[in-house]
């Protein structure tokens, strides 16, 4: 992070609310303390999930990668999100923070998501949105880059960076998945956030604001925003 990056980031965002946060909030609206909550490619050491220790019944993590320093209290499970082994309709609220993008197979996930789910339970996943420009210029370049250029732009280790696929990513694609899979939308949003792939330029931090501002101003352009956050309920 450059220092004119820095002081562009407080003065412009230092009152925003990240998406990440407004993920955790629409969680938070729905999560009782008898509930079973299901993170879906909760990273290796499940840091959001580990935040609702204490805040629910049952706590379950499912995740590709190795699992390493999970607290007590969270149940761990190393597999794909297509074959959970756990029972029929027994989550309350799955949470899935930036994997929908990683999807090959969505369809087969939605499917194994309403099989888990409790009727009247809820999925809430915050995703990449199709349309972002970032999204974009990520589609162009081959996977194999992209850990590389990743690790350069925002800090994070190579081995954390997973292909994308994007094929859950628009509004029209969760539309007809979560219809083909029996579940429906209940909130569906498109939300902006600081033009953090800029942070190592002050100069491009500046012009990603300007047009990160724009899309931000106008519903017109809100399909341009930078993540989808969506909310899909099984019907009771």
């Amino acid at each position: 992070m450059t220092a004119l990056a820095q002081r562009l980031l407080k003065r412009f965002y230092g009152s925003a609310v990240h998406p990440y946060r407004q993920f955790e909030q629409q969680v938070d609206a729905l999560l009782r303390p008898d509930s079973v909550l299901l993170d879906a490619g909760c990273g290796r050491t499940a840091p959001v999930l580990r935040g609702y220790l204490g805040r629910a019944k049952r706590l379950i993590g499912v995740e590709l990668v190795e699992f390493t320093d999970v607290p007590d209290g969270i149940e761990c499970h190393n597999t794909d999100l297509a074959h959970i082994p756990i029972e029929d309709s027994s989550v309350d609220v799955i949470m899935s923070r930036s994997v929908f993008e990683h999807l090959e197979n969505p369809a087969a996930v939605y499917e194994e998501f309403a099989r888990i789910l409790k009727p009247g339970g809820s999925l809430i996943f915050l995703t990449a949105n199709l349309w972002d420009y970032a999204t974009i210029g990520a589609r162009l370049v081959p996977n194999r880059l992209h850990g590389r250029i990743v690790a350069k732009m925002e800090g994070r280790a190579e081995e954390d960076v997973f292909p994308t696929q994007y094929k859950t990513n628009s509004r029209s694609e969760v539309a007809r998945l979560s219809a083909a899979a029996g579940l429906t939308i209940a909130d569906f949003r498109y939300l902006s956030q600081y033009p953090g792939y800029f942070m190592f330029n002050g100069v491009l931090f500046f012009l990603a604001t300007g047009y990160e501002k724009l899309i931000s101003k106008f519903d017109a352009l809100a399909f341009l925003r930078g993540w989808i956050l969506v909310t899909l309920k099984k019907p009771a």
